[in-house]
């Protein structure tokens, strides 16, 4: 009966038109300042991130040095990059409750001083996510993949060919706050390097494509490096150097990843909110290897996530 009550519930006749009408009402004529913890603000939607979390910070800092302590030497060179969530931009401008990331960026970076700081939100603006998403945008984004792997040691090809999907996209917020707003179109980018790259799934063992038309119709994003999975290995044969990179991500990382490839022989993504570290001596030679943390401030602030 708990699961007939949830069908009932989603199935209810009219139910989008009339979670549509609530959410208007009270954000037009009560003044609500959000709708299921999400709000509309300059053309774009967007989840409350606030207050600032410091057991959280302290948790996912103990995380990576975990696995540094556990994995790495000092042959590797580590690095650790966050990535603002669209309030950095949207929140104290639109009178709602912000975190200071500044001070986020300054508390994290003092917690991972085993590894060398990548700063890349004076790169980013609102205009670089999706408007109905979490995630940033690809074809917004190959500034910051130069400066990462500028600063990690490499070089990019910057010859990229930009491709429109056709199929609307309406991304998680949209679902979320109930609110009436126009679809975007989804955007991804190739290259020679991109196109003659070959893509392992540990998770499921199995050759992937970069981009994975299959997922559009579940979620779009997750054409990105097929979504969320543990472990993926993207291998480059026809690199000008024999280097190699390991991305401890979240789902970020899946669009930005791709851009790093001509940089890499081998680019190695591990998801340790789905895999345990303790597993990743069965699969990753990190010999070697430059190992890159890139993490969003939403994961790292609410950081139970990671295992």
């Amino acid at each position: 009966m708990e699961d007939f009550e949830t069908y009932a519930a989603d199935a209810f006749p009219f139910r989008q038109g009339f979670r549509q009408v609530k959410a208007v009402v009270a954000g037009g004529i009560f003044r609500r300042q959000d709708n299921n913890g999400v709000y509309a603000a300059g053309g774009y939607l967007s989840a409350l991130e606030y207050p600032m979390d410091l057991a959280s910070l302290d948790y996912a800092a103990g995380r990576f040095r975990y696995v540094r302590e556990k994995y790495l030497t000092e042959e590797n060179r580590v690095f650790f990059s966050i990535i603002p969530d669209k309030n950095c931009f949207l929140a104290e401008e639109s009178g709602r409750p912000s975190m200071d990331y500044g001070e986020f960026e300054r508390q994290m970076a003092q917690r991972v001083d085993f590894a060398e700081y990548i700063s890349v939100s004076g790169l980013l603006e609102k205009e670089d996510y999706y408007e109905t998403d979490t995630h940033w945008r690809q074809e917004r984004i190959t500034d910051v993949a130069k400066l990462l792997a500028e600063r990690m040691g490499t070089t990019l090809s910057e010859d990229y060919e930009t491709h429109i999907l056709g199929e609307d996209f309406y991304g998680v917020y949209y679902g979320q706050a109930a609110l009436p707003h126009k679809p975007e179109k989804l955007q991804y980018l190739t290259g020679e390097a991109i196109n003659g790259c070959h893509v392992y799934d540990w998770q499921n063992g199995r050759e992937i494509p970069v981009y994975n038309m299959e997922n559009i119709g579940k979620d779009p994003y997750e054409m990105f490096l097929s979504g969320p999975l543990s472990l993926i290995t993207i291998e480059n044969k026809n690199a000008r150097e024999d280097k190699k990179l390991v991305i401890f991500r979240d789902s970020f990382g899946s669009s930005i990843a791709p851009l790093l490839v001509s940089g890499y022989s081998r680019i190695t993504l591990a998801d340790i909110r789905y895999m345990h570290p303790d597993l990743l001596g069965q699969f990753v030679d990190f010999k070697g290897c430059d190992v890159l943390f890139l993490y969003s401030t939403m994961v790292l602030n609410n950081s139970e996530t990671l295992k």
